[in-house]
């Protein structure tokens, strides 16, 4: 029986009765709170433009303007004659699946939420809204498209939602570029705080060390012994890190719930995005353990 595969059994290192293990446990702990939360706002940005592109980019929207009249009757039916020739000229453009123009039934849904429920639209100089669908690989000029709608019916405009919604995005992927720097920033502080800990250890244990050393322990064995410890540092204070998280990222789903307007709505977690986040504690052991089995490493050829 082999020196080394004695000192593998025994664990000579105290590692165990160390005062930083509690602090280290908190700053992973306090770590993985911050990463859950910061990770669960990246990946509902993620659905929520996704959810954009599925939903908008697929189709625009046709405005046609009232015209004004003293004579309501005459008025209602120039616009709505005008509606026709919309119509007519978007079922001809390539791309477009579907063109609908919305009854009086659906316009005053529609405008409800705004003008109230005892209010009659037609009474009303109310635009006429047809709801266009367009083909996924369509390849359309909307510029083009909306001077050759204007000739076509002089009275009605494009709305292609692709201007708004980029801004939406560009603003969505601002908030997804700082939340990212931020999970960066939480790991490497976290790795720091590992680094900085295994560091005062080696210190602290010098002693034995080189006695273990001096009896055949190699240095791959004493990494293992941090790597093991810091291992389940990482995994017990992520555990405790994900036990307050997870109320919290449903207390903030739930205000976002309330929200009125449809767009926050959007931003949902699915099933595998659950389970990256329940997984953090997994990733806080990898990470601890891997900084831990690198410090000791590096640190023993210098002390050594």
């Amino acid at each position: 029986m082999s020196d080394t595969s004695y000192i593998s059994r025994k664990q000579e290192l105290p590692l165990k009765s160390e005062n930083t293990s509690l602090f280290l446990q908190i700053i992973i702990s306090i770590a993985v709170f911050i990463f859950a939360i910061t990770l669960s706002g990246v990946l509902s940005i993620d659905s929520m433009i996704s959810s954009w592109n599925k939903s908008i980019l697929g189709s625009i929207t046709v405005q046609i303007i009232p015209v004004n009249n003293t004579n309501k009757e005459k008025a209602l039916a120039e616009t709505m004659a005008y509606q026709e020739k919309a119509v007519e000229f978007l079922k001809s453009v390539n791309g477009v699946t579907k063109v609908t123009p919305l009854t009086d039934e659906q316009l005053d849904e529609l405008l409800s939420p705004w003008l109230g429920d005892d209010v009659d639209i037609s009474d009303l100089p109310t635009p006429r809204i047809i709801d266009v669908k367009i083909s996924p690989d369509a390849d359309i000029d909307f510029a083009q498209l909306s001077m050759d709608l204007a000739q076509a019916s002089p009275q009605a405009t494009l709305d292609s939602h692709k201007l708004w919604l980029n801004k939406l995005i560009s603003f969505a992927d601002g908030i997804n570029l700082i939340a990212s720097t931020v999970l960066l920033l939480v790991a490497a502080i976290t790795s720091g705080a590992i680094f900085y800990t295994t560091q005062m250890s080696l210190g602290l244990h010098h002693n034995i060390i080189e006695i273990l050393h001096i009896v055949g322990a190699k240095d791959a064995y004493i990494a293992q012994q941090y790597t093991k410890r810091m291992g389940f540092l990482g995994f017990l204070g992520g555990i405790i890190g994900l036990f307050f998280a997870v109320p919290a990222i449903f207390f903030i789903g739930n205000l976002a719930l309330k929200i009125e307007g449809g767009i926050i709505s959007d931003a949902t977690l699915g099933f595998g995005d659950w389970a990256i986040i329940l997984s953090l504690p997994l990733f806080a052991m990898f990470i601890s353990m891997l900084t831990a089995y690198y410090t000791v490493k590096q640190t023993l050829k210098k002390m050594l």
